[in-house]
């Protein structure tokens, strides 16, 4: 049984805690493009979302190499997310969601490390995925598959100005959750 006392420390530590990530993310991380070299670190971060299954639809075991391919070879490009002190809180990549005559409308996938989330570095990188995007040349960004269970990212998106055009039931199979429905979300850039 939990006492009073301790439920205040808890909630006390909590709030330090976050008030620790946001004074350690007071100034936005500088966005750049990924480099070969920085894949390691990168992998290091996503590999950990891969696995869980929860937000993303590639196989859970997917090797390095594999999400190499996906994340960094496949997109016309791809960004990092860098802290002041070097360390890799995010990333994100760029490209066509279809060949051809729907090449002008781009999709991106975003990933935010644990110790980074809620501080605004997926909002960031959002925006900051619209002004490349409209510097390429896309008119439009697509989100095929966002799961309706990450609420947060659904929350954000919307925020951003990305309206819910179509919502794919049971599209997605949650690790924990099984069947859950998934969001297509668009937004006109120009």
């Amino acid at each position: 049984m939990t006492s009073d006392v301790s439920r205040g420390k808890a909630k006390r530590h909590t709030l330090a805690t976050t008030f620790t990530q946001r004074k350690a993310f007071s100034r936005m991380p500088q966005i750049r493009q990924l480099f070969d070299a920085d894949w390691p670190k990168t992998w290091e971060m996503i590999e950990p979302v891969f696995r869980a299954g929860d937000t993303f639809p590639y196989p859970s075991d997917l090797t390095m190499d594999d999400a190499f391919d996906i994340w960094v070879s496949d997109p016309a490009k791809t960004f990092l997310a860098v802290d002041g002190a070097g360390s890799v809180v995010g990333t994100y990549y760029l490209k066509a969601n279809q060949p051809g005559q729907g090449s002008h409308v781009c999709t991106c996938g975003y990933i935010v490390s644990p110790a980074a989330r809620g501080v605004g570095v997926a909002s960031a990188m959002c925006q900051h995925s619209q002004r490349e995007a409209i510097a390429e040349g896309y008119r439009a960004m697509q989100y095929n598959l966002v799961v309706a269970t990450n609420t947060n990212a659904l929350r954000l998106w919307q925020k951003l100005g990305f309206d819910i055009v179509g919502t794919l039931p049971g599209a997605f199979d949650h690790p924990k959750l099984g069947y859950v429905d998934a969001h297509v979300m668009y937004k006109q850039l120009v």
